[in-house]
């Protein structure tokens, strides 16, 4: 049995989790099969950021982002792409954080492989199926281990990507050094 990070984990402010979420371990299991990838670049999002789902209030796409934590959030853009979230601050009150690229455990030749919210959720085949569900229960086919603790020396902070609005927001966290990181600033 998997030890995964705990609810409380989740149960803090948005930009902590994201921060926190370095370094940490996403593991999906198939059928056959289990892959495990580090998440390596993130952003945060907010209900009093013009950039959140939930900033125009509780909606049926944004629901889960209201809680309670530590559930994933999928929604679906561009009539193509499945973006994973992680549910965030305590029941009630809206916030998440975007997985922006992860990195294979094991090299598999294609540093990029998981690197873009939508194309890591197309590659671990993530859908609307995962939307709400506990990524703190290993008997799930897609959850969160603690991985390893990042330093502040590692971590790059910028202004997130691929948004219109508040868009000045230093809330996109990475790894410095990491190649799977989607775009450096």
């Amino acid at each position: 049995m998997a030890h995964t990070l705990p609810l409380e984990f989740f149960e803090q402010p948005t930009l902590v989790v994201a921060r926190a979420l370095l370094g940490r371990t996403l593991v999906r299991q198939f059928e056959n099969a289990s892959l495990e990838a580090e998440i390596v670049e993130v952003e945060a999002y907010t209900a009093d950021d013009p950039a959140c789902h939930a900033y125009s209030g509780r909606r049926p796409r944004c629901e889960v982002m209201f809680g309670p934590p530590g559930h994933a959030y999928v929604y679906f853009i561009y009539g193509m792409y499945y973006c994973l979230n992680v549910v965030t601050e305590i029941e009630g009150i809206a916030g998440a954080v975007l997985i922006r690229a992860l990195a294979p455990r094991q090299e598999k030749g294609d540093e990029k492989l998981f690197s873009g919210p939508g194309k890591l959720c197309k590659q671990l085949q993530i859908d609307l199926k995962f939307n709400g569900l506990p990524l703190f229960d290993d008997k799930q086919q897609l959850y969160l281990l603690p991985g390893r603790t990042i330093s502040d020396e590692e971590v790059a902070v910028s202004p997130r990507i691929g948004i219109s609005k508040a868009v000045d927001r230093p809330w996109r966290f990475y790894l410095k050094d990491d190649k799977s990181v989607s775009r450096r600033k």
